[in-house]
């Protein structure tokens, strides 16, 4: 069953754009936070970005001032606006949802960001 479904990763160069989008089964209730993760090889993931329903927001010091988390409640989605990509940035990213009325974590398949130099 999949609960979480992303897109919008894929291969670009450095400096330039992504968007990824994640967007919520209906049958996941009350879903307070959504976020971002990625992850090493050999490394605990690490949070990228995330999101409360009151667009309270928390980002890696990583990418401050490059990548942009916003969420649209109604359509359970959340989306990364990642600008100025750099190698370094290149990841398996995960979608993430904290769910209040299982208190569960959610998490996506992960889409692959390759930035190119």
């Amino acid at each position: 069953q999949v609960q979480l479904v992303e897109s919008g990763g894929g291969l670009v160069q450095a400096g330039g754009s992504l968007r990824l989008s994640c967007t919520a089964s209906r049958n996941i209730f009350s879903i307070n936070a959504m976020g971002w993760y990625r992850q090493a090889p050999g490394k605990q993931r690490e949070l990228v970005a995330a999101i409360t329903r009151d667009s309270s927001v928390n980002y890696a010091e990583s990418v401050k001032g490059r990548f942009t988390i916003s969420r649209d409640n109604a359509k359970n989605t959340v989306f990364l606006q990642m600008d100025s990509l750099k190698p370094e940035d290149t990841r398996v990213y995960y979608c993430n949802a904290h769910s209040s009325g299982d208190n569960r974590e959610y998490w996506g398949q992960g889409t692959q960001v390759t930035v190119s130099s």
